[in-house]
């Protein structure tokens, strides 16, 4: 029986794995995604200084009234929003880290919902 640390041991393996080829630079920052099953995160990382330039989630007081935050609709919205929070601070081009997580479901919705809105990745 697989467990669920055992999955999110394999996702943390994952994402090591992908954490050693990507790195986000103040020309163009890391979109770093994380899920849990209640809420999704993104965040804008500079890796060379250590610091979130941006971020957004589904318990930002903007995004308040979108209910549940485990669905693809609020993860549209957290792109959208983290897209546009990141074009305000002059990002226009960053790399996506989907955090060993599959691209699909929420984490292809951000995604799509911050290119859609001007992100460049």
């Amino acid at each position: 029986m697989i467990t669920k640390s055992d999955k999110n041991k394999a996702r943390l393996k994952r994402h090591l794995r992908v954490r050693k080829k990507i790195s986000g630079t103040n020309e163009r920052p890391r979109l770093s995604v994380f899920r849990s099953s209640k809420h999704i995160y993104a965040q804008l990382i500079d890796d060379v200084k250590g610091i979130t330039l941006a971020s957004a989630s589904t318990i930002d007081k903007e995004l308040a009234g979108v209910g549940n935050g485990g669905n693809v609709e609020s993860a549209r919205k957290v792109g959208e929003l983290v897209a546009k929070r990141a074009i305000e601070k002059g990002y226009a081009s960053v790399v996506f880290d989907r955090g060993g997580y599959l691209y699909h479901g929420r984490i292809q919705a951000l995604a799509d919902a911050a290119r859609e809105a001007g992100l460049q990745f």
